[in-house]
């Protein structure tokens, strides 16, 4: 559904992206995460055909980025939507209806359906007058009038409140089960993790790792064993009535076994933790400090 090939922009001497290549196949959801400046809203912009890739190049859908065909098949929510602040909601998604020539019924059909299941309340109201939540909400659903196979969201729930964050992490979580192909790039880690298939980490214009969780989790991540016995065994502490130790490997846990029964005691529980998202990107960011930037 989505093809990128050694995507790369220049800005002068600078590469904000330096040869990106990565798929995105039918009804994923694929999550592009790195620090501010790491080449990712650069990354969506050539996706959605806003911006021409110095070199490399990338098919969403079937199309070349660059075509115009391929808009009809997406739908793009920049990190910065201002909207028409003297439209209603209601006004502004047929202005778009129209622009995409999706016909009058369908369209009116499609907004109501839209805007009810973003929940948004006071359609009516002028946009000017509108939170920051409701216009967003607005803005997801313009990105959907013309009932697109592709999204490309750009920090969808950046900057609102937790309330608001949720309903639209839940909302994009309903559209990957209906089937949309989705990328987006978010800071809250934990929302990435939590609907995203795959994730690629970028850093300095590059992405520098790819994968599932699990793969992630495997090359650039640990697991740590939260041992919990009935007796004092060494480096262990009093929790909830019991004696925890935290180990990194199986043969730990075996010689903390060994220690229990040794003092008379045993294992109570033996609990596995995987690292987080966050965790590895942090592992992975930190292992790329200081190798430097090749030059444009």
């Amino acid at each position: 559904m989505i093809e990128a090939r050694n995507l790369r922009k220049e800005y002068g001497d600078f590469a904000a992206v330096e040869d990106s290549t990565f798929e995105v196949t039918d009804g994923e959801v694929f999550g592009i995460v790195g620090p501010n400046g790491a080449g990712k809203t650069t990354t969506l912009k050539m996706l959605a055909g806003l911006l021409e890739p110095t070199s490399g190049d990338a098919t969403v859908a079937g199309y070349d980025a660059s075509e115009t065909e391929m808009r009809s098949h997406l739908g793009f929510l920049p990190e910065e939507s201002p909207l028409y602040e003297e439209m209603t909601p209601i006004t502004y998604l047929e202005f778009f209806a129209d622009l995409y020539d999706v016909p009058g019924s369908l369209a009116e059909e499609r907004i109501q359906e839209t805007l009810d299941e973003l929940d948004l309340e006071h359609q009516d109201r002028q946009l000017g007058d509108m939170s920051k939540g409701m216009k967003r909400k607005v803005a997801i659903a313009r990105s959907l009038i013309n009932d697109p196979d592709v999204l490309v969201y750009d920090e969808p729930a950046s900057g609102l409140d937790p309330l608001t964050t949720n309903y639209i992490i839940q909302f994009t979580e309903q559209l990957a089960a209906e089937g949309k192909t989705i990328v987006f790039s978010a800071h809250n880690l934990f929302h990435v993790e939590s609907i995203c298939d795959r994730v690629a980490i970028m850093n300095e214009g590059e992405i520098v790792a790819r994968g599932d969780l699990a793969a992630l989790q495997s090359e650039h991540g640990e697991t740590t064993y939260h041992v919990y016995t009935t007796v004092e065994v060494p480096d262990s502490v009093r929790k909830n009535g019991r004696w925890h130790r935290v180990v990194g490997t199986m043969e730990a846990v075996e010689r903390t076994r060994d220690a229990a029964q040794g003092a008379g005691g045993s294992v109570a529980d033996i609990r596995t933790e995987e690292s987080s998202l966050e965790e590895v990107f942090l592992n992975v960011a930190e292992g790329h400090e200081g190798e430097g930037k090749s030059e444009a």
